[in-house]
């Protein structure tokens, strides 16, 4: 490139030096015709330098003379053109001025012919990776992989203190334990299709008193089946295993130990969307049986009289307004079928239930986002002495993270449920957590977290306030052990005699996870 433009700047000056001195060389072929002897008048260096000129190629009736074929050696005395001095730098390549770096061609010599390959240079390092904008959970589990699933197994194992172990009122004598707490988590990684879902099952062992011993759990499995681009098959799973204890109002006698209930079911249903339309249709089925119960004379009583199936049909309608607001209105039906007609009071408890809510899913800023839902809820009994059973249900979930070490959950629900009361239709339950949860390093996390419910016995005057507050401590040494303690205080309030209680728990245990 440098050549090049040389190249075009030296004919440049040429052009325009030639330009300049043409009317001296037509001036001197007029001095020609009237002074042939014209050779005198060249400067001596000029003259010497010409060549001499072929006689074949002159022109025997108009000769031209040898030093105009040097048309710059007739100019070598005009003030304004090309000096008659030798530059001071010949020698030296000719810089052409405001190109720095571009000089005259130069000749080279020849290339020495290659008789070996030059020896290869080193490889070059591989390409840094992009860092991505989200960084990984250096201390989260990585899994165990079972084809495209993904399984998150984990254990727990803890020691603690429990200052009531049965729930009991008045002075009660507390107990060392030992809890036993295993976890499943899983995970798809399908390109169409989801399966998701969380198992836990744990138990309490009490050293001091063997009957508060008791088992706990709950599990949800997901399956989301993409038939088509705009509609989705979805089939839920769901239980939950619990214990009664020995003061609630369903269990009209004094027992002993901690009677299990369950509760499973399980949903399918269709979704399918139309622009920004989503309509939902989702048929349920959901089983309750509780355990006899253990008298303290030794007799035993039948709780086979509450044991009952349920069975709902809701229908949903949702319509994006934002991609982060869609409000939607639900109506469901359902029916709860004993599996004794007659409870053991005499009450036909079998019921027909309607309900209607609105609500919205939302996601603000991505700094707050959740489902709320609030509606009404007319239950009906076979029972005429039992009236039907009214009053707001809903439920909200909402999660707001206002600093990236902060999270802040709230979960709240009101719902209608069933009891054996004698005269009482039922209960209306309502409850609120709220838990907070900050990171004060990466691998270290503290929670903390309160929880209030009110049930309310429809028709009998009965109700019962729970409180719980407390903290947690999560210390997470590697990707599968963790430190965890907590600490938790639970205070009961009854309108019922002999029913208030107050606890206080801590435990500390090592998670193991894979």
């Amino acid at each position: 490139m440098s050549r090049r433009v040389t190249t075009v700047l030296l004919t440049g000056v040429a052009a325009a030096g030639l330009a300049a001195a043409w009317p001296a060389i037509d001036e001197a072929w007029a001095q020609q015709a009237r002074a042939p002897n014209l050779r005198s008048t060249v400067p001596a260096y000029v003259a010497q330098a010409q060549p001499t000129p072929d006689p074949a190629q002159q022109n025997a009736t108009s000769p031209i003379p040898e030093a105009v074929r040097d048309p710059a050696a007739l100019i070598q005395n005009q003030p304004s053109t090309i000096s008659n001095r030798a530059p001071l730098r010949a020698s030296r390549p000719v810089q052409a001025p405001g190109l720095r770096g571009v000089t005259q061609r130069q000749f080279r010599a020849p290339q020495p012919a290659v008789s070996t390959l030059p020896p290869p240079s080193p490889a070059a390092p591989p390409p840094l990776r992009r860092r991505s904008l989200v960084e990984e959970d250096p201390y989260a589990p990585l899994g165990l992989r079972l084809g495209n699933v993904t399984l998150t197994p984990a254990t727990t194992n803890s020691v603690g203190y429990d200052s009531n172990p049965q729930r009991i009122a008045g002075p009660s004598q507390g107990s060392g334990f030992a809890r036993y707490e295993g976890e499943l988590g899983i995970r798809s990684d399908w390109n169409v299709h989801q399966l998701r879902g969380r198992l836990r099952g744990a138990y309490s062992e009490y050293f001091r008193d063997g009957e508060a011993s008791r088992p706990d759990g709950e599990g949800a499995l997901d399956l989301r089946l993409d038939a088509a681009r705009d509609t989705r098959i979805l089939l839920e799973s769901r239980f939950r295993l619990d214990t009664q204890r020995p003061g609630s109002p369903d269990l009209d006698a004094p027992v002993v130990g901690r009677p299990l209930t369950y509760f499973y079911g399980g949903s399918a249903g269709v979704t399918h969307d139309i622009n920004r339309l989503q309509l939902t249709l989702r048929g349920s089925v959901d089983r309750q049986d509780y355990e006899d119960a253990k008298l303290i004379s030794g007799a035993t009583l039948s709780q086979a009289d509450r044991n009952q199936t349920q069975y709902g049909l809701r229908l949903r309608a949702g319509y994006e307004l934002t991609p982060g607001f869609r409000p939607f209105i639900q109506g469901e039906i359902d029916t709860r079928q004993y599996d004794q007609r007659v409870d053991s009071n005499g009450f036909e408890r079998s019921s027909n239930g309607h309900t209607a809510s609105v609500g919205s899913t939302f996601e603000i800023s991505r700094l707050v986002t959740g489902e709320v839902s609030v509606g009404y809820q007319d239950r009906a009994y076979e029972d005429p002495r039992l009236k039907n059973l009214r009053g707001m249900v809903g439920d909200a979930a909402i999660l707001w993270t206002p600093t990236p070490l902060t999270t802040v959950t709230l979960r709240g629900t009101s719902e209608l449920g069933d009891t054996t009361i004698a005269g009482s239709s039922g209960t209306w339950a309502r409850r609120i957590n709220l838990e907070v949860a900050h990171a004060l390093r990466r691998n270290l996390t503290v929670t903390g977290f309160t929880t209030f419910g009110r049930t309310t016995y429809e028709g009998q005057g009965l109700r019962e306030d729970y409180t719980a507050i407390g903290a947690r401590l999560e210390y997470k040494l590697t990707r599968t052990f963790a430190v965890r303690a907590s600490f938790t205080h639970e205070r009961l309030n009854s309108t019922a005699p002999s029913s208030d209680y107050t606890a206080n728990v801590a435990q500390v245990g090592l998670r193991l996870q894979f």
